[in-house]
């Protein structure tokens, strides 16, 4: 039984390992990419899923979603981490198909409701458009089987700030309006599990010598990504954060959560931090254990099978 699977990204490297993976998944059903800022701004994360589809041979819509965050400005994007142009030292390049019509939250909501109860979203930057369809419509969250966001996290710190995930932190008042909403179908992978999962250089290499074109691209953005973990963390690898929540999407099992009431600081000093909620809201399902050796085994047999 295969997954319908919409992904919202700014795509970002590990945005790219994420739908590659999703593309090559026999059990998921990729039906649309919804673009957001964060690694990029919006009009680059469109341009970007197209390009991503494109080379992975994929005819499915991209919409354009929100270009800033509900309440905070714009931010800068991340160029450090992911290059200016969010796939490393890749150039930018125009694809030949154009985003449509629909935003990124009326498609979402469209989608939810013609899907109702098979559609699983799983926003992998910014949660604004996440927000803006719950704010649109009341029953978008109820219509979805699950949320599966990457972002936040309840033990391990923050990797923007000492406290907050960098696609919290981009935009905390759209992450609060999602986890207030939650009542159970929302679950965080977050930092908690994903810093535990690393993919080396040579992991990339074996991806690349199985899948020469879009293995390759991979390979050849990583080395940017990897080069930023090296300098900032000393690790020898980049954490597979976008990857495995698209993996929790089908494999549940290969995550520990934990039933948690879940809400964001909108404070200046602790903007970003995800943190356990004293009202009544619902529980969100934070992943908090995870076999690390099993999803990247996972991520990367996948990947073999991209051309």
């Amino acid at each position: 039984m295969t997954t319908k699977l919409i992904i919202d990204t700014d795509p970002g490297i590990d945005d790219a390992m994420a739908i590659f993976y999703a593309a090559a998944a026999p059990d998921i059903e990729l039906l649309g990419l919804t673009t957001i800022f964060g690694n990029v701004t919006t009009k680059t994360a469109t341009r970007n899923a197209l390009r991503l589809l494109e080379a992975a041979e994929l005819d499915l819509p991209v919409a354009h979603g929100a270009e800033q965050p509900l309440v905070l400005p714009p931010f800068e994007p991340s160029a450090h981490v992911h290059g200016d142009e969010g796939f490393g030292e890749i150039p930018a390049a125009t694809p030949k198909g154009a985003a449509v019509a629909e935003d990124a939250a009326d498609f979402l909501i469209r989608m939810a409701r013609e899907h109702k109860g098979e559609l699983v979203v799983c926003p992998i930057g910014p949660l604004t458009n996440i927000a803006v369809a719950i704010q649109r419509d009341a029953q978008f969250v109820k219509n979805c089987k699950r949320i599966v966001i990457m972002g936040g996290s309840l033990e391990a710190g923050g990797n923007i700030t000492s406290h907050a995930e960098a696609n919290i932190y981009h935009d905390p008042h759209a992450a609060e309006v999602v986890f207030a909403a939650a009542a159970g179908k929302v679950v965080m992978v977050g930092l908690d599990v994903t810093l535990k999962i690393l993919c080396t250089p040579e992991d990339f290499d074996a991806i690349k010598e199985r899948s020469p074109d879009l293995g390759g691209m991979l390979k050849e953005m990583s080395v940017f990504y990897i080069k930023f973990y090296q300098d900032v963390a000393n690790l020898n690898g980049c954490s597979l954060h976008d990857p495995a929540a698209v993996i929790a999407c089908t494999h549940a099992e290969l995550f520990e959560t934990r039933a948690v009431k879940v809400t964001v600081s909108t404070e200046q000093e602790t903007s970003g931090e995800t943190r356990v909620a004293e009202d009544a809201r619902g529980d969100t399902h934070v992943a908090m254990g995870v076999d690390a050796e099993a999803v990247k085994s996972l991520f990367l047999k996948r990947l073999s099978l991209l051309p």
